[in-house]
């Protein structure tokens, strides 16, 4: 029964913002941890911005300062800006979530049991 959609995804040119928004349904929202994976073709899949269940974010070395993960919590969407977007941003994100997920594994995709079927992701140069 738990659902997370993922919205907001597009095409930008290298420079520009998006904000992708992730609804979660069937969980006890205030419970889990929530965060963003992204996967490029190829690629392996990788954690891109988390945010644990004391509202604590913690970001990937390669988005540390673009990107910034929120939670509107009356409304249960988990929301990651993005800004000055490079070409190497683009890929599939994809929206997770955990009930009680420790700080130092917010990006570990293996310590993350649900996930939205993603939104793509392209910037261009």
């Amino acid at each position: 029964q738990v659902q997370l959609v993922e919205s907001g995804g597009g095409s930008v040119q290298s420079g520009g913002s998006l904000r992708l928004s992730c609804a979660a349904s069937g969980i006890s929202y205030n419970m889990y941890a929530m965060a963003w994976f992204r996967q490029a073709p190829g690629e392996e899949r990788e954690g891109v911005a988390g945010i644990d269940c004391d509202g604590n974010a913690k970001y990937a070395d390669s988005v540390k300062g673009r990107f910034t993960i929120s939670k509107d919590n009356a409304n249960h969407i988990l929301y990651l800006k993005m800004n000055s977007l490079k070409p190497e941003d683009t890929a599939m994100y994809y929206c997770a979530a955990e009930i009680w997920v420790g700080y130092s594994r917010l990006l570990k995709k293996a310590d993350f049991r649900y996930w939205g079927q993603g939104t793509q992701v392209t910037v261009s140069s």
